[in-house]
């Protein structure tokens, strides 16, 4: 190991990664065009490993990269994910895979990032071994994962002094199918994770939006009124609990035209009344973090209300399942994924500082904060 250099990849090293790339993977290799976007990314982190010059050599000969390591960071939250390593078979044996990864972790951890996740081959059992021994360890399982039709585990690993998480309920994971029915499929993966019966599918997730839609928004399609979720949920054997920190109607103060706020005004009403003849409970306080976590310590599923703008610049209401919480975080299922950059293991239990999760989770200039909180109805 002491004739391997490590560094920050530059630009100048493409045609060597496409070669390294090439030669190690035969399935799901990156592009050329992949590497020349991760080079420049803001949120990638790809760090080489370079053969070192011998004594009899000029320094500008050319050293081969014989390594590579790439993480991609999730902006607004603690997680990264590794995203490839290679090495060249020639190379192995000489612990520049665990440098890398050492590397990386490093340097996710400067920027503030607190957990890594990767994805490996079911039947890969060096790489399966080099990664417990590195400390991350399996918390789930992909199946028909890769082209070969070969199955994935997923390990994460807790960077530093974070030791990792165990989920207080096995919550299923859920992509919402539209742009704006985030609530519909986090309130599915909410009862889903309380009832196996409940069905996690596109018609299912369609008709909670009608039943629970503002109607309006500031643009687009309507979102969905935090009482209006929770009458759904009544309505398939869930007790309900909403918690508010306005009386006034939601969301209008984006809507510049009054008609659309009239109506707004006249849904929200209708959705307080039927709350009061369902017996749905509306608790009007500053919601904080105790109750969140007194909530899931007492057996219930919790969806909440944030603003993405932390995530992706934009001020949108979004909702979230929370599926735990920690000393430094709170873990949410995130029904939005970005398909071009993300894989499904990107946007299950991601890890929130608890600091940043208090601002995310106030949208708008009013700082509305609302998460509903549910329970299967005794029989």
């Amino acid at each position: 190991m002491n004739n391997i250099s490590y560094r920050l990849a530059t630009a100048d090293d493409l045609k060597a990664l496409l070669h390294l790339e090439n030669t190690c993977f035969s399935n799901t290799r990156l592009s050329e065009r992949s590497f020349k976007h991760w080079l420049k990314a803001a949120h990638g982190i790809l760090w080489v490993a370079q053969n070192r010059p011998n004594q009899n050599e000029s320094p500008s000969m050319h050293n081969p990269l014989v390594g590579y390591a790439l993480a991609w960071c999730h902006k607004g939250t603690r997680l990264a994910r590794i995203y490839s390593l290679a090495v060249l078979p020639s190379a192995t044996g000489q612990g520049i895979a665990q440098q890398l990864m050492h590397q990386l972790e490093q340097a996710c951890f400067t920027l503030g990032y607190l957990h890594l996740r990767l994805e490996v081959a079911k039947n890969n059992a060096a790489a399966i071994a080099l990664y417990t021994k590195l400390g991350y360890r399996v918390f789930g399982e992909y199946c028909d994962y890769y082209e070969d039709h070969t199955d994935a585990l997923r390990m994460q690993k807790g960077i530093k002094v974070v030791q990792g998480f165990e989920p207080l309920n096995v919550t299923p994971w859920y992509q919402q199918t539209t742009d704006f029915s985030c609530g519909p499929a986090s309130l599915l993966m909410a009862m889903a994770s309380q009832n196996a019966a409940i069905a996690l599918e596109q018609n299912h997730e369609l008709d909670l939006w009608r039943e629970a839609t503002t109607i309006f928004m500031t643009s687009g399609h309507g979102g969905c009124h935090p009482i209006g979720l929770a009458l759904a949920a009544k309505k398939r054997g869930f007790d309900a609990i909403v918690s508010l920190n306005t009386q006034q109607p939601l969301f209008i103060n984006g809507v510049r035209n009054e008609n659309k706020k009239n109506i707004m005004t006249v849904v929200h009403n209708q959705f307080v009344a039927q709350a009061q003849q369902n017996a749905i409970t509306l608790a009007y306080n500053e919601l904080t973090q105790g109750q969140l976590q007194a909530w899931l310590d007492d057996g219930y599923a919790v969806i909440i209300l944030i603003s993405t703008y932390r995530l992706d610049g934009k001020k949108i209401p979004h909702w979230v399942t929370l599926t735990h919480i920690d000393e430094r975080c709170l873990y949410v299922h995130d029904p939005d994924l970005d398909e071009a950059h993300q894989l499904a293991i990107d946007c299950q239990h991601l890890p929130i500082a608890r600091l940043d999760f208090e601002k995310m989770s106030a949208f708008g200039s009013e700082k509305l904060r609302t998460a509903i909180a549910i329970k299967k109805t005794r029989t």
